[in-house]
């Protein structure tokens, strides 16, 4: 059995995508992959008869995720430089025998070839996109009636639509990319309406609204006596919830690493373990993750693990800023009429001589910046029709966008120092601003209600510019 081990681990080696190391304890290099030399600038040959450590001591590699093992024990995952200038993601894995570490085995990925994937990506999506236009699918009867609460009059919302309709009957995990507010959770909400799965239950997970020290409890379920203050009988976690339905991971890429790998373990095993339990319980659901940041970056920056984003990034989803469809200004501030009208008993309309300033901004809070705007004009008109604009700030306030964190200082703020740049002049005015509320000893709520900004968002802000709610810090 053992000659049948060999062989079938020298197959691997030999014909896997990634690159391989195998390494002893000593740090020893004892195979690796033929495709490895093209991006360490070693042969094979050379290459095994070496050591990690002069590998990393000649910037072959740096760093050597191998050693980062070796050291601690534990499984690692880092970016390196190889000595041909190409840049890598290495992942690195400990062997055990006996209770002693017996060798690491590493794998690394070319990011030049995630690069590749995510332009072959790019193109299928535009190949799509002409299909669709060539064969009026989008125009057939009775597709307005299927988009259910989905507002889309745009081209390119109504081929997202499609696409998603098209992988709706699947399992396929679907990865929505966009700025904040373009509409990620009710798209995702209509694609499990859509699904073998609609009869089940929708859970929406904000993974940035979680603290890291209550995410398992809250993910994946307790029993009776788990910790202090558990509750009678144990309680089921938000995984266990989605049995039969849907899981949506919204700000997937808010998550910390160690929370990214007990995460990629449910995911992989189909099973939750819940706190101070040892059994563990199968889980049947359809996974649905969004995010607006680029996740290919953070797995760049080391902050995203490499093995779930290949996990979650199984049909990535792009839907547009409002900007870029402005054709669908006019079906959302209708429906979001509607809506108020509906829920206040009245019966507003808009005057003709703002849609012309409507379809004139950029909105960069989207969906949701419209959709809040249109709220406070409705709620200060002193009659049934909207005749006048509503700022979007007041006068001296900042607006700031969750989705991409930028701030815009009113005109009349203080301008550009000498020899400052427009980065460092936002950050300094958002700091300021965050001080100063800060300073009044309310809550992250209520901070992010009063700059109109998730708290997630609002905590880290606070964390980057060193400040606390209750502690007016010096400018």
């Amino acid at each position: 059995m053992g000659d049948i081990d060999s062989d079938i681990l020298r197959t691997i080696i030999d014909t896997a995508h990634d690159h391989f190391f195998v390494v002893d304890a000593g740090g020893h290099v004892r195979d690796v992959s033929p495709a490895a030399a093209a991006v360490y600038g070693m042969s094979r040959e050379d290459l095994c008869r070496t050591t990690v450590q002069a590998l990393e001591a000649q910037g072959v590699l740096r760093p050597s995720v191998s050693l980062e093992v070796i050291r601690t024990g534990k499984p690692a995952q880092l970016m390196q430089v190889t000595g041909t200038g190409r840049r890598v993601i290495a992942q690195a894995h400990p062997v055990f025998r006996e209770g002693r570490l017996a060798a690491v085995v590493s794998r690394s990925m070319d990011l030049t070839d995630l690069q590749l994937l995510q332009e072959e990506y790019a193109l299928l999506q535009r190949r799509f996109s002409d299909h669709l236009r060539r064969s009026g699918i989008a125009d057939e009867p009775g597709f307005e009636a299927e988009l259910g609460d989905l507002e889309v009059r745009s081209e390119v919302m109504r081929e997202v639509a499609l696409l998603l309709k098209r992988v709706a009957p699947t399992d396929a995990t679907v990865l929505m990319l966009g700025e904040s507010g373009v509409g990620k959770t009710a798209f995702a909400r209509q694609l499990h309406r859509w699904g073998a799965r609609h009869a089940g239950s929708f859970i929406e997970v904000n993974c940035g609204a979680i603290p890291e020290s209550l995410f398992e409890s809250e993910m994946f379920g307790y029993r009776h006596g788990a910790f202090s203050g558990a509750a009678p009988g144990g309680k089921a976690g938000l995984i266990e919830q989605a049995e039969g339905g849907t899981l949506f991971l919204d700000e997937i890429g808010e998550l910390p690493l160690a929370v990214q790998a007990k995460l990629l373990k449910v995911i992989q095993d189909s099973s939750v373990t819940r706190l101070g339990d040892t059994r563990p319980r199968r889980v049947d659901f359809r996974l649905v993750v969004a995010t607006n940041q680029d996740l290919a970056r953070r797995v760049e920056a080391g902050e995203f693990r490499l093995d779930l984003y290949y996990r979650v990034n199984v049909i990535p989803v792009t839907l547009p800023p409002l900007r870029e469809r402005r054709e669908d200004i006019p079906g959302l501030v209708e429906r979001q009429l509607r809506r108020l009208n509906g829920r206040y008993g009245r019966d507003k309309i808009m005057a003709r001589d703002l849609w012309q300033q409507l379809m004139g901004r950029d909105w960069p809070g989207n969906v949701r910046e419209l959709e809040n705007w249109l709220e406070r004009a409705w709620l200060s008109a002193a009659d049934d029709v909207i005749r006048s604009d509503v700022p979007a700030r007041e006068p001296g306030a900042v607006t700031v966008t969750a989705g991409d964190d930028a701030v815009h200082p009113a005109p009349d703020g203080e301008g550009l120092r000498d020899g400052e740049s427009l980065k460092a002049a936002l950050a300094r005015t958002e700091r300021a601003i965050l001080a100063e509320i800060c300073g009044e000893g309310t809550s992250t709520y209520a901070i992010a209600e009063r700059l109109g900004i998730s708290q997630p968002s609002v905590v880290r802000k606070l964390r980057r510019h060193g400040l606390r709610v209750g502690a007016k810090a010096p400018s």
